[in-house]
C-alpha cells in the first residue's frame, strides 16, 4: 500500500470516528512529531464545524415571526486539532484542540529549501516535524485558504514560498474546504445594523410581511411609483417659477452694466488725484532721507568726538608723567588706559578713510611709543638697580643661614603691574624685553645669594660655622677651601667604601679636622651611643630643614610676583620673554645673551609655561646646590639620606598641593629623585657590609654587629619616618635589610668554628625576635613569627645534641633498642638480643649513679655556658630547656624499660626528683 492510499485511509478513519459524531469536516491533514524530542507520531488537523440547512421554517417565539434558514453549508467554526493513536493502537482520540483565530503566525522555517519543520504560534510556540515537506505545504495551504475565507484578522505567514499561497488547492481537497457552492459564499454579504433597524421598521407597518413576501414587495414596488409620479409632477409644476427668476436675473444684469459706467468715470477723476498725492508723498520723502542723514553724521561726529579724543592732561601724563612717585604713577596708568581705549575703538567703516581720524590714529601711535620707551627705560633702570642694590645685605643673611627678602622690591614693582599689563597688550616687543632683562638681573642675584647661602649650609653642615663666617664675610666673591672642597662633591653619589668601616674626613682650612663617620650597620654595631653622635645627626636635620624652609618661601614669593607683576595669570596663546639660547662660558661667568631672533621664539600651551620658565632661568642655580649639599651629607653620613627623604618628601607634598605644575614642586621632585637614590644606595650598601663580614675563628661569635646594628637602624627610621609621607619606601628597605639579615645570620652561623651552629642562630634569632617585637613594625610581622621559630627550633636542637653527651652510653644503648623494634623486634622480646639483654641494662644503668650524673650535668652547664655571650642572657633559659628536655628522656628511658623488659624490676640509678635537685644546685652554684 502506497503513502498516499495510506493516508487516504488515515483521513477517512478520522472523518468517521472522530470528525462526523461532532458534525465537523476534516479539511487538511499532517502526520507530524515534536521537534527535538523522540519521534512519537500524532496528525495535525484542520476541521471546521457547519451548520446545515432546516427543511421547516423555524419561529421566533419572542415576536412570533417565522425565518427560513439558508439552504448551503457556511463553516462558521475552523479548529486546528492534534489527534493521537492510542496506546493499544486499535483507535484514535482526539488530544488538543485550538480555535484558527487564536493562531497568530505560521513558520515554515525556510521558503527556499525543503524543510519538513514548521512551528505554529497559539499562546506559545509549537515546533513540529512532519513526515513530509510535501503534507506540510499541503497543511500549510490549507490553512492559509481557511483564514482567507472565514477569518477577519489575517494570519502572518513566516519563510512561506509565495507560490504556495497563491495556487490554487487540488480538486479533491477544494470540495472538501469549500463545500458544493462556493460562488454563493463568496457572494455572501451580511446587512448592516442601519440596514436591519430600516427593514424591522418597514416589516413592522406591514402585517404579512413576513407570511406572505410576495405580497409585501409588490405593496413595496406600488409604494415606489407612486413617489416617482409625485416626483415628476412637482418638477412640472416648477417651470412657471423659473422663467420668472431667469426674467429677473436678465434685469440684474442690466444694472450691473449701468453701475460699471459710473465706476469708470469715478476713477478717472480720482487718478489725477493720485497723481497730485504721488508728487507730495516723494517730497516728503526726499524732506525725511535729508533729516536721517543730518542725524547720522551728527551721530557719527559725536561718536569720533567722544572715543578718539584724549585729554590733556592724560597726553602730558603720557609724555613727562612722574613714573617714581605714587601720584605720577597713578596719572600715568590712567592715561595708558585712556590711550589704549582710544586706540582700541572699533571704527566704522569709512572713518578710516576721514583725515581727521588718520591725524588722531598718528597722534595715539606716537604718544604710545613715546610713553613705552619712557616706561621700559624706567623699569629698566630699576631692575639694574635693584639687582645691584641687594648685594650689599648679603654676607649677614647668608651667616645666619637665611635668604634675603625681597619682598621690598617686590612691593615697589608692583605698582607699575597696571603699566606692564598695558605694555603687553600694545608694545609686546619691549615687554618681553623688560621680561628678559628682569631675569637676567634677578638670575645674577638670586645666583649669588643661593651660592653664598649654600656654602654657609655646607660650613655649619661640616661642624666649622665660627671659622668660616669670619672668612666668608672677609672674602665674600673668593672661594674658600670649604667651597672648593664641597664643589668637588657635585655628581658625586656618595657611595661608601663598604667593605671596610674606615671613617671619612673632610678637611677644612681655619678649623680643626673633624672625624666624620661614614655610617653602616656594622659600624653602628661596634660603637657606642656616643659615637652615634645623634647630636649631629639632628644638627644635620635641622639644618636641611632651614635650606628648604627658606627655598620654598623665596620661591613661591618670586612666581607670585612674576605672575601678578607680568600679568601671566590669563590662559592664553603667549610669546615666551625667554626665547633666546644661552650658552655658558667656559671660565664659569654668567652667560651672554645672544640678540633675539624671530625663529627662535616659540608659542606656549599656557602662561603657566611662562611663568615657568621664568622661574628656571631665576633659580636655575636652587637644583645643582641643592644636590651638591645632598651629596655632602650623604658623604659626612650616608644615614642622612634618611632624613632627607622624609623632609624632601614633606616639603614636595606641600608645594604639589599648592600647584602640581610650579616650578618649586618640580624641581624638589627632581630633587627627591636623587635623595631617594642615594637612600636605595645607603641600603645597598649595608646590605653589601653584612655579606662581606668576617668572624674571628678564635673567639665565639654572640650577637653578630650587623644584628645589633639593624635594631639601632630600626630605631633611628622609626624616629625619623614617625607620620613620614614616605613610609613606604622605609618598609621596602626594611624588608630587603631583614632578608639579608637572616641570610647572613645563617651564613656566619654555618662558618662558625668556635661557637656551635645552633647557638648562633639562637642567640641572633632571639635578639632579632626580641627587636621586632619591641618596635612592633607592622611590614615585619611576617620576619618576626619566623625569627621566632628559628630561635625556638635551635633552642630546641641545641639541648637536643648538648643532652647526649652527660648520659652518653645510655643514650647508644636506648637508641639501639629503638632500632631493633624499629625493624619489627617485638619489644618483649627485646631482652633476648645478645646485645640488649637485662645483663648489658644493668651494666649501662651502673655506670651513671646519681654522682656520676650529676657530674655531667655540671659539665654540661659549663659548657653551655662558655657557648653562650652575656649580651643575650639565654644561660638560664637554655638550663630551664635542657631540664625539660632531660625530664622527657628519663621518662622515655623508663617507659622503654616498663615496656621491653617487663617485670625485671630494673630502674635508673636517680629519680626525678634528684634530677631537679641536680638542676638548681647547679643552677645556684654558678
Amino acid at each position: 500500500m502506497t503513502v498516499r492510499s495510506t493516508m487516504t485511509a488515515i483521513k477517512h478513519a478520522l472523518q468517521r470516528d472522530i470528525f462526523t459524531p461532532n458534525d465537523e469536516r476534516l479539511l487538511g491533514i499532517v502526520n507530524v512529531c515534536k521537534a527535538g524530542k523522540k519521534k512519537k507520531n500524532c496528525f495535525l488537523c484542520a476541521t471546521g464545524m457547519c451548520v446545515k440547512a432546516a427543511e421547516a421554517p423555524v419561529k421566533n417565539i419572542h415576536d412570533k415571526r417565522t425565518f427560513f434558514p439558508v439552504t448551503t453549508e457556511r463553516p462558521v467554526q475552523v479548529k486546528v486539532v492534534k489527534v493521537k493513536k492510542s496506546d493499544k493502537g486499535d483507535f484514535y482520540k482526539r488530544q488538543q484542540t485550538w480555535e484558527l483565530r487564536d493562531l497568530t503566525v505560521v513558520d515554515a522555517k525556510d521558503a527556499s529549501k525543503e524543510n519538513p519543520e514548521f512551528d505554529l504560534h497559539f499562546e506559545k510556540v509549537y515546533r513540529w516535524l512532519a513526515s513530509s515537506t510535501a503534507e506540510k505545504n499541503s497543511f500549510i495551504s490549507c490553512i492559509w485558504k481557511l483564514n482567507q475565507r472565514y477569518l477577519r484578522k489575517k494570519l502572518e505567514f513566516v519563510n512561506v514560498n509565495s507560490q504556495l499561497l497563491e495556487e490554487s488547492v487540488p480538486s479533491g481537497e477544494s470540495q472538501s474546504v469549500a463545500g458544493g457552492d462556493e460562488d454563493a459564499l463568496d457572494d455572501y454579504q451580511e446587512l448592516s445594523t442601519r440596514e436591519e433597524q430600516d427593514i424591522e421598521s418597514m416589516m413592522e407597518t406591514c402585517e404579512y410581511a413576513i407570511s406572505n413576501a410576495e405580497a409585501f414587495a409588490e405593496k413595496l414596488f406600488k409604494e415606489l411609483q407612486v413617489l416617482d409620479g409625485a416626483n415628476i409632477q412637482s418638477i412640472m409644476a416648477s417651470e412657471k417659477q423659473v422663467n420668472i427668476l431667469m426674467q429677473l436675473l436678465d434685469e440684474a444684469l442690466t444694472e450691473v452694466d449701468t453701475i460699471e459706467g459710473k465706476l469708470s468715470s469715478y476713477e478717472e477723476m480720482l487718478q489725477s488725484v493720485k497723481d497730485q498725492m504721488d508728487q507730495i508723498s516723494q517730497s516728503n520723502r526726499l524732506i525725511q532721507i535729508s533729516n536721517t542723514n543730518n542725524n547720522k553724521l551728527l551721530d557719527e561726529i559725536q561718536f569720533l568726538v567722544n572715543y578718539m579724543d584724549l585729554s590733556k592732561g592724560h597726553i602730558r601724563a603720557l609724555q613727562e608723567g612722574d613714573l617714581t612717585s605714587p601720584k605720577g604713577i597713578e596719572a600715568c596708568i590712567n592715561a595708558s588706559e585712556a590711550l589704549l581705549q582710544c586706540m582700541s575703538v572699533a571704527l566704522r567703516p569709512g572713518h578710516e578713510k576721514l583725515m581727521a581720524v588718520r591725524q588722531q590714529q598718528l597722534l595715539f601711535a606716537e604718544l604710545r611709543d613715546t610713553f613705552a620707551r619712557r616706561l621700559t627705560n624706567h623699569l629698566n633702570n630699576v631692575f639694574v638697580h635693584q639687582g645691584h642694590d641687594q648685594s650689599s645685605t648679603l654676607p649677614q643673611h647668608a651667616a645666619e643661614l637665611t635668604l634675603p627678602k625681597h619682598s621690598p622690591l617686590h612691593r615697589d614693582l608692583l605698582r607699575y603691574a597696571k603699566l606692564m599689563e598695558w605694555l603687553k597688550n600694545t608694545h609686546r616687543e619691549k615687554y618681553e624685553g623688560l621680561s628678559r632683562t628682569y631675569v637676567d638681573y634677578m638670575s645674577r642675584l638670586y645666583e649669588r645669594e643661593i651660592k653664598d647661602f649654600f656654602e654657609v649650609a655646607k660650613i655649619k653642615m661640616a661642624g666649622t660655622s665660627k671659622e668660616a663666617k669670619g672668612k666668608f664675610a672677609t672674602l665674600p666673591r673668593k672661594e674658600s677651601a670649604l667651597k672648593q672642597e664641597t664643589e668637588s662633591l657635585h655628581g658625586s653619589s656618595g657611595k661608601l667604601t663598604g667593605s671596610t668601616s674606615s671613617l671619612n674626613k673632610l678637611t677644612v682650612q681655619g678649623s680643626n679636622s673633624r672625624r666624620s663617620q661614614s655610617s653602616s650597620l656594622l659600624d653602628m654595631g661596634n660603637m657606642s651611643a656616643s659615637d652615634l653622635d645623634v647630636a649631629d645627626r639632628t644638627k644635620f636635620d635641622k639644618i636641611f630643614e632651614q635650606v628648604l624652609s627658606e627655598l620654598e618661601p623665596l620661591c613661591l614669593a618670586e612666581q607670585d610676583f612674576i605672575s601678578k607683576f607680568f600679568k601671566l595669570q590669563q590662559h592664553q596663546t603667549v610669546m615666551p620673554p625667554l626665547a633666546q639660547p644661552e650658552t655658558e662660558e667656559l671660565d664659569g661667568s654668567m652667560p651672554s645673551r645672544t640678540p633675539p631672533q624671530a625663529d627662535q621664539r616659540y608659542a606656549l600651551s599656557s602662561e603657566k609655561d611662562t611663568v615657568r620658565l621664568m622661574m628656571n632661568k631665576i633659580f636655575q642655580s636652587i637644583e645643582p646646590e641643592l644636590n651638591s649639599l645632598i651629596a655632602l651629607g650623604d658623604k659626612i653620613d650616608s644615614f642622612h639620606s634618611l632624613y632627607m627623604l622624609v623632609k624632601m618628601s614633606h616639603h614636595v607634598w606641600t608645594a604639589e598641593n599648592v600647584d602640581p605644575a610650579s616650578f618649586l614642586s618640580t624641581t624638589l621632585g627632581n630633587v627627591l629623585v636623587t635623595v631617594k637614590r642615594n637612600f636605595d644606595k645607603c641600603i645597598s650598601g649595608q646590605i653589601r657590609q653584612m655579606e662581606e663580614v668576617k668572624i674571628s675563628k678564635k673567639s665565639k661569635v654572640g650577637i653578630l654587629p650587623f644584628v645589633t646594628g639593624f635594631e639601632e637602624f630600626a630605631e633611628l627610621a622609626e624616629t625619623i619616618f614617625r607620620n613620614a609621607e614616605r613610609r613606604g619606601d622605609l618598609d621596602k628597605a626594611y624588608v630587603k635589610l631583614i632578608r639579608a639579615v637572616f641570610t647572613n645570620v645563617e651564613k656566619v652561623a654555618n662558618e662558625s668554628q668556635k661557637t656551635p651552629r645552633d647557638v648562633v642562630m639562637m642567640e641572633n634569632f632571639h635578639h632579632i625576635f626580641s627587636t621586632l617585637s619591641r618596635l612592633k613594625i607592622s611590614c615585619l610581622d611576617a620576619e618576626r613569627r619566623e625569627a621566632k621559630h628559628k630561635y625556638t627550633d635551635h633552642l630546641q636542637s641545641y639541648v637536643i645534641n648538648s643532652l647526649g653527651q652527660p648520659l652518653e652510653k645510655l643514650n647508644h644503648f636506648f637508641e639501639g633498642v629503638e632500632a631493633r623494634v624499629a625493624q619489627g623486634v617485638r619489644e618483649e622480646e627485646v631482652s633476648y638480643q645478645l646485645a640488649f639483654n637485662k645483663q648489658e641494662l644493668r651494666k649501662v644503668i651502673k655506670e651513671y649513679p646519681g654522682k656520676e650524673v650529676k657530674k655531667g650535668l655540671d659539665n654540661l652547664y659549663r659548657k653551655v655556658d662558655k657557648h653562650l655571650c652575656e649580651e643575650e642572657s639565654l644561660l638560664q633559659v637554655v638550663w630551664h630547656s635542657t631540664q625539660d628536655e632531660f625530664i622527657r628522656q628519663y621518662k622515655h628511658f623508663e617507659g622503654l624499660i616498663g615496656r621491653c623488659y617487663p617485670g625485671s624490676g630494673i630502674t635508673m640509678e636517680f629519680t626525678i626528683q634528684d634530677m631537679l635537685e641536680y638542676f638548681s644546685s647547679i643552677a645556684q652554684s654558678h
